[in-house]
C-alpha cells in the first residue's frame, strides 16, 4: 500500500512532487474519493466539510486537478449494501481523507468496513490523508483534547489520561487509541504550530513518550510518503522522529 500523510494537505511543491511519483502518473489521470467524515466528530463542525471541496482550506486536496472527485461518507456506509459503495472504493486511484478528530474517524473506519476493505486491495492505489486522517492510519495513535468531543465516548480507546498542555493552562486529556494498522509509527500533525500548542516540542515529547512505536511530529510543510516497506520524510519545513523508550 502507498500513503502519503501530511499534516495540512499539499502545502508545497516537494509533497506535490511525491504525491505525483506515488501515483506513477499525472494527476489528473487519477480518480479520487474524499472523505470528510473527521470533521463531523466535532460539535458543529458538520457544516464545515465544504471548505475542502470550495478550496478553503490552507493545503488544497480535492482541487488538485482530478479526473474524477467522489464523496465518500462512512457515517452512512453501514446502512448501505455493499454493492452500492464497495465498487467505488475498488475502483478508485486515490483516497483523500480529512481532518478532524482522528479518534471519530478510526470508529467509522473500522464500523464501516473500510478499514478491512483497504486492506485486501491490490494495486498502485494511494491513500492521502491530512491531519486526522493521516493519524488514523497507525496502529496506535493519541489525541490531545481540551473538551473532549462528545463523539468520543464511546469510541474505542483504551487508557485515557491527562497531562498539562503548557505550564499554567487547564490540564487536557490525552487519548490513545486503535487506528486501522497499516503503518508501523504514529504521527503527530501541526508540530510546533502557534495555533496548535498542544503540539509543541514539549508536549509532543509526552505525547510520544505514551505511544509504543516510532512517531513522527510533523509541521504543515512536512508529509511522510510510504510505498511499500519505504518510508520517506518529504519536507520543507521542521520535522522530529520520537523513538519508543526502552
Amino acid at each position: 500500500m502507498k500513503f502519503l500523510l501530511t499534516s495540512s494537505g499539499i502545502t508545497n511543491v516537494s509533497i506535490h512532487a511525491a504525491l505525483v511519483g506515488l501515483l506513477g502518473k499525472p494527476i489528473a489521470e487519477c480518480s479520487a474519493l474524499f472523505i470528510p467524515t473527521a470533521m463531523y466528530g466535532y460539535p458543529r463542525h458538520a457544516a464545515a466539510a465544504w471548505q475542502a471541496f470550495a478550496g478553503n482550506t490552507r493545503g488544497p486536496l480535492c482541487e488538485l486537478g482530478w479526473k474524477s472527485l467522489g464523496v465518500l461518507e462512512l457515517t452512512t456506509l453501514p446502512s448501505l449494501s455493499r454493492e452500492d459503495w464497495v465498487p467505488l472504493v475498488e475502483e478508485t486511484d486515490v483516497l483523500l481523507v480529512w481532518g478532524g478528530d482522528p479518534v471519530y474517524l478510526a470508529n467509522w473506519m473500522r464500523q464501516s468496513g473500510l478499514t478491512e476493505l483497504w486492506s485486501s486491495l491490490r494495486g498502485e492505489r494511494v491513500y492521502v490523508g491530512l491531519s486526522a486522517g493521516s493519524m488514523a492510519v497507525s496502529a496506535t495513535f493519541a489525541e490531545n483534547y481540551t473538551q473532549p468531543p462528545s463523539a468520543y465516548r464511546g469510541a474505542p480507546t483504551s487508557e485515557p489520561f491527562s497531562f498539562a498542555t503548557t505550564e499554567g493552562e487547564e490540564a487536557s486529556l490525552l487519548v490513545t487509541a486503535h487506528g486501522a494498522g497499516w503503518v508501523d509509527f504514529a504521527l503527530i500533525p501541526h508540530f510546533d504550530h502557534p495555533d496548535h500548542p498542544d503540539a509543541s516540542l514539549k508536549n509532543a515529547q509526552r505525547w510520544a513518550a505514551r505511544i509504543p512505536a516510532p512517531v513522527y511530529a510533523i509541521d504543515d510543510q512536512t508529509a511522510i510518503a510510504v510505498s511499500d516497506a519505504n518510508v520517506q520524510v518529504v519536507s520543507e519545513g521542521q520535522w522530529k522522529l520520537f523513538l519508543p523508550s526502552t
